[in-house]
């Protein structure tokens, strides 16, 4: 009888776009895998995997404790009907409730601190109850995966976790052989490309400020704008915003693609002025196709970036340095970009290839198994 591994994440979109590789490969080992999610349109594709899908109704952003407490007996109700061997949880309410739950029947448990979000930029009352939660959710776990040093120690110096159960991952890896070098568009203007949730976080005004100071400076540069409006989280940016910034002419709003390859391949550069993250996967995916980057020396941003090899690093919250990063990249030649994104390519190859994260979570799900 095969065991059992349950993973869980807040969205079905999350699983396909970032996990695929991770189901696969667990199923191709022997496991049977559960996939755990709220419902959306993108569940039905996770049958295709090989895995079982179980939908889970999650209040991803609310901070209501009864719904939270409702969320925690879910995930205790479905522990204790599936009887998983393993439970793997990745964002914020799937890492403390269904930690806390699986603590409760005895299953051993992986997390993945995959960034930290707003809730730890802003700081706050709500900053100290998430403190506190991971503290008692992380307390039992037998492996604590971080996509950077700086989250890693964050959490290890507050005391939300023991140093000896975290590890490392190069965030969820890049899978190279779908993300593959393309020539650079050899045409004018150039398009630069900032593909992210519509989130005041992620750095989205400023670089439509940094869209208009280059605009007012004569400089001709197309500025596109890819990813989901109007999503449930504090920061959202609102379908009314957007289209002010439409008709001002500022920027292009592209809405959402399942295709995300075909709007990098279109862009001369990709641009993400986050606050703070994990390790940005479209950064990755940028880098594997052979797009220079400009991104915010900040957590997770910078580990992506050499600053004038695979792009330049910006101030975080300043646009006007954003503005300037991107001038520079307007000023190289389309060889200059070209060698720029090619060594961010060799870069995806050497410190970010998703087989490294997939053999990590194995080996680590063997040694907890045997």
């Amino acid at each position: 009888m095969s065991r059992k591994v349950i993973i869980a994440l807040n969205t079905a979109w999350n699983l396909v776009n970032f996990r695929t590789g991770l189901i696969q490969a667990t199923v191709a080992a022997g496991y049977e895998v559960v996939a755990v999610a709220p419902q959306d349109d993108y569940a039905i594709r996770l049958t295709a995997l090989g895995c079982r899908y179980v939908p889970l109704p999650m209040d991803n952003k609310g901070t209501h404790p009864g719904r939270d407490l409702l969320l925690l007996w879910r995930f205790f109700r479905l522990m204790r009907c599936e009887k998983p061997d393993i439970y793997l949880g990745y964002t914020v309410k799937p890492n403390i409730y269904g930690s806390l739950a699986a603590h409760l029947l005895a299953v051993p448990v992986i997390n993945n601190i995959a960034g930290l979000g707003s809730v730890f930029i802003k700081g706050g009352w709500l900053n100290w109850l998430v403190r506190s939660l991971y503290r008692v959710a992380l307390s039992h776990s037998a492996k604590v995966f971080f996509q950077n040093r700086d989250d890693r120690t964050l959490f290890v110096s507050g005391n939300l976790v023991a140093d000896a159960m975290t590890d490392l991952l190069p965030g969820s890896g890049i899978d190279l052989t779908r993300f593959m070098p393309l020539p650079l568009p050899n045409k004018n203007p150039l398009r630069f490309l900032l593909i992210a949730r519509m989130l005041w976080d992620k750095g989205v005004g400023e670089f439509v400020e940094a869209a208009r100071i280059l605009r007012k400076q004569g400089l001709d540069a197309e500025f596109c704008l890819l990813g989901f409006l109007d999503v449930q989280n504090p920061a959202a940016i609102s379908r009314l915003q957007m289209n002010e910034w439409v008709e001002e002419g500022v920027i292009r709003y592209l809405g959402v693609s399942d295709n995300v390859a075909e709007e990098i391949a279109l862009a001369d550069c990709v641009v993400l002025p986050s606050y703070r993250e994990g390790i940005p996967r479209t950064l990755l995916e940028a880098a594997a196709m052979a797009r220079p980057l400009v991104t915010t020396d900040s957590v997770g941003c910078r580990n992506v970036v050499d600053d004038g090899i695979n792009g330049y690093l910006c101030q975080p919250r300043d646009a006007t340095d954003l503005a300037d990063k991107i001038s520079e990249i307007i000023a190289l030649s389309h060889a200059e970009r070209t060698a720029m994104g090619l060594r961010g390519r060799k870069k995806m190859e050497q410190e970010f290839d998703e087989q490294i994260v997939i053999n990590k979570y194995l080996r680590v799900i063997e040694e907890i198994l045997r």
